[in-house]
């Protein structure tokens, strides 16, 4: 990450931060309340092929020890009652603010993957991780959509995997290798905006 976009991410991060704050305060105490504790939900992402870090969002699902992979239709039951609203607005993952100031990720970049899927292709998750993960990127405004879409009529963990690793995974990489040649703080700048109005 070069040092103008370092300065990029902690210059907006606390800006949106400080602006932001009266929001994050008021959906803690709404989950705290509707849904109880844990409030956020942390998780291990990958910022290199090579080195995890833990990741924070709030809690949207009830936790369970046997949950793996990504989301899809065969967590449904597992929605806390404030879960829907909070994905579909993407307010959950507000407090990834602070793993940009942190340094783990920047505002924009690839979605940072689990382990799993990083040590089951590793070659295509060697490029696709030569830029630092985000909280929004190029693959997120094109296929987000069309990824839920994909992965909410799936019934089994094994089915929502299989959907996730031969579509998703595939066409994320290509749109997230599309950004890395056209980086550029005002090519971020664009992206953040059109992730906003969206």
């Amino acid at each position: 990450m070069t040092r103008s976009k370092r300065l990029f991410d902690l210059v907006v991060a606390i800006v949106f931060g400080l602006l932001l704050f009266p929001v994050i305060v008021a959906i803690f105490i709404v989950v705290l309340i509707k849904d109880g504790r844990p409030v956020f939900y942390v998780s291990e992402r990958m910022k290199t092929p090579d080195t995890g870090f833990n990741i924070y969002k709030f809690r949207t699902m009830t936790p369970s020890k046997e949950d793996t992979g990504v989301s899809g239709g065969d967590k449904l039951n597992r929605d806390t009652k404030s879960g829907p609203v909070l994905r579909r607005t993407h307010l959950d993952e507000l407090p990834q603010l602070w793993n940009v100031l942190k340094g783990d990720i920047s505002l924009v970049g690839p979605r940072p993957p689990m382990r799993q899927y990083v040590e089951q292709f590793p070659d295509l998750y060697g490029s696709v991780l030569q830029s630092r993960p985000g909280i929004t990127g190029l693959a997120t405004l094109v296929f987000r959509k069309r990824e839920y879409r994909l992965l909410a009529h799936t019934k089994t963990t094994a089915e929502t995997d299989a959907v996730y690793t031969r579509i998703c995974i595939p066409r994320k990489a290509a749109l997230d290798r599309i950004y890395q040649k056209n980086q550029s703080l005002c090519f971020d700048l664009y992206i953040l905006i059109k992730t906003v109005f969206r």
